[in-house]
């Protein structure tokens, strides 16, 4: 077993405290790091009284899906899955700068009605302290509608979720961070099926070529590509760079740029003036 600190021990129990009391809930599960660790520990505490709910969309590449469902077969866990398109969601296309709080709003709701029909009292999403720094207008919506964000409340930062993860064995423990690709597009230009799936392809592609955490934003025709500055020499390799042009072409880039600040949270955020940043 792995050593985890005193501290992310009374965490946890903290945890298991909070989601005891809950009595029973569903957990938005997306199959990343926070929400696994969350719906492992909601599983575990409440039996059958947690399910998981994982939204099948556009914006989530079908890797996301397939881990997910893998995840709650394994762990014997209740699982629905809610089709949904956020392109229908009035003004989500245009691409507005509180994008997050219109999709979250609508999805939550849809959440909620199944949560209700499956006899979950409460539903819960897997937000942590480290969220709590960039610019989440989904947040807003979290609030708004009476969803449970038990490890914030909990206090737990990324690094305890990691760390607790690994303790338990939890194999997407070191998994890279993920968000959805609407995260992708530069505030304003707007949001299409296609340019959907032309940055699911890019993406995928550097996945399979051994790039972790990274990103492809786009910019019209424009791909911007963020990887780790550890990642900037393999990328540049002669081989590597002009696989990488020759295919995102193929998927309807015109032009393909590195970032060279390297991948970080929340790029597309840089450009929100500090007032909207607050609201």
């Amino acid at each position: 077993m792995e050593q985890i600190t005193e501290e992310q021990i009374q965490k946890f129990e903290n945890l298991k405290k909070y989601l005891k009391e809950l009595g029973s809930v569903a957990v938005a599960f997306s199959s990343g790091v926070d929400s696994a660790f969350l719906l492992k520990a909601a599983s575990d505490t409440l039996k059958d009284k947690a399910i998981a709910v994982t939204v099948k969309s556009g914006l989530f590449p079908k890797r996301e899906l397939c881990e997910a469902k893998e995840f709650c077969e394994k762990e014997g866990i209740r699982h629905i899955v809610l089709e949904a398109d956020e392109l229908d969601i009035e003004g989500f296309a245009e691409n507005p700068e509180n994008r997050c709080y219109l999709c979250k709003r609508q999805l939550f709701k849809n959440i909620k009605k199944i949560a209700a029909e499956n006899g979950a009292e409460n539903v819960a999403e897997g937000s942590n302290l480290d969220d709590n720094g960039d610019y989440r207008p989904g947040l807003k919506a979290v609030s708004e509608l009476g969803i449970k964000s038990p490890l914030r409340e909990c206090s737990f930062t990324k690094a305890d979720i990691r760390a607790l993860s690994r303790y338990l064995g939890l194999s997407v423990w070191e998994k890279p961070s993920y968000a959805c690709l609407a995260s992708r597009f530069v505030y304003g230009e707007r949001i299409t099926a296609e340019k959907l799936k032309m940055v699911d392809r890019a993406e995928q592609l550097l996945l399979d070529m051994g790039f972790r955490q990274m990103r492809v934003r786009i910019h019209g025709s424009l791909a911007r590509i963020e990887v780790e500055p550890d990642g900037f020499e393999r990328l540049m390799q002669e081989e590597n760079r002009l696989k990488i042009v020759r295919e995102f072409k193929k998927y309807g880039f015109a032009y393909v740029a590195l970032d060279l600040q390297g991948y970080r949270m929340g790029s597309m955020n840089e450009t929100i003036g500090k007032k909207s940043a607050q609201d």
